[in-house]
């Protein structure tokens, strides 16, 4: 059986319905993921900085942040982290994107066969077994799960909070929001969730995204003309799932209802073809920040 939990919904990030226009946010709504990106962007930085949050402008951004745990090695494990933010009121739970420099995360993103999330039910309980995903993303994934859990788990205890924030980008992203089918499913019920991703490529199906839209609350924001999140392509069966925001060439943050948006508002109808790739939009500007380890 499904874990059924709750989302908080903010009035001030109050995004359009699937059936609702493309509309632009407001300078309040953009401000309001600048902390969540500065949390994706540490997630590039060397672990032992990050427990000890000394880890230059991604972590000053956010000088309460009480780390928990952090781990991986930058390639075979990406790096990732879970604390606490006190003024956020919510656990932070972060995962690196891919670093060029190491080969294994760069194979982990080739590795493009769908493979059902219900094969591991250790993961997954009770996920139906249409619902398939990335198998270089799952099985990045699953090599930090029991670690991530545990950490969530002692950060909620410890600080008595039920709103958990799953972060990342690129890789990072994708890893998050499989980590973000995960989690509820082995967190009490009445534990709140929200997903606030960057570049995040397709990760699954059209079940997938099915499911991500009936039980997830996911932001996944993209910049100009990044390639990275229209691969891998749609032909190959991937579905990106709703929350889509856009940032276009004027700086403007579009929302950009439905799976897909095939406006030119939106990555799908800006980034078209190759010939509009620009793969130098992939780690930012995010409203003034780039996604990258400061230190």
């Amino acid at each position: 059986m499904f874990l059924v939990f709750t989302v908080a919904l903010f009035s001030t990030l109050a995004l359009p319905s699937a059936g609702q226009g493309i509309t632009p946010l407001t300078t309040s709504q953009i401000d309001y993921f600048t902390p969540y990106t500065y949390y994706a962007s540490a997630a590039f930085c060397d672990p032992a900085k990050v427990l000890a949050w000394n880890c230059g402008a991604n972590c000053q951004a956010n000088p309460n942040f009480h780390p928990i745990a952090s781990g991986g090695d930058g390639d075979a494990v990406q790096y990732w982290y879970v604390g606490y933010d006190p003024t956020l009121d919510t656990v932070i739970v972060a995962h690196q994107g891919t670093n060029t420099s190491n080969l294994l995360p760069i194979l982990t993103d080739l590795d493009i066969i769908l493979v059902p999330l219900a094969l591991d039910p250790e993961r997954f309980p009770g996920l139906d077994p249409s619902i398939m995903v990335h198998s270089g993303f799952n099985s990045a994934q699953a090599r930090a799960f029991a670690d991530v859990l545990a950490a969530v788990q002692a950060a909620l205890s410890k600080y008595g909070s039920s709103s958990v924030t799953v972060v990342g980008h690129s890789l990072g992203a994708a890893i998050s929001l499989i980590d973000s089918v995960y989690l509820p499913l082995h967190l009490p019920s009445g534990t709140t969730f929200q997903t606030i991703v960057y570049g995040l490529p397709r990760v699954g199906n059209q079940a997938f995204a099915d499911y991500v839209d009936t039980h997830l609350y996911l932001t996944h924001i993209n910049n100009e003309e990044d390639p990275i999140p229209t691969l891998p392509p749609m032909f190959l069966g991937y579905v990106h799932p709703s929350g889509e925001v856009h940032i276009d060439d004027s700086g403007a943050w579009m929302t950009c209802p439905g799976q897909d948006n095939p406006s030119t508002e939106c990555i799908v109808g800006d980034v078209p073809t190759v010939f509009q790739w620009n793969e130098a939009d992939h780690d930012g500007p995010y409203n003034g920040v780039t996604i990258w380890c400061s230190s």
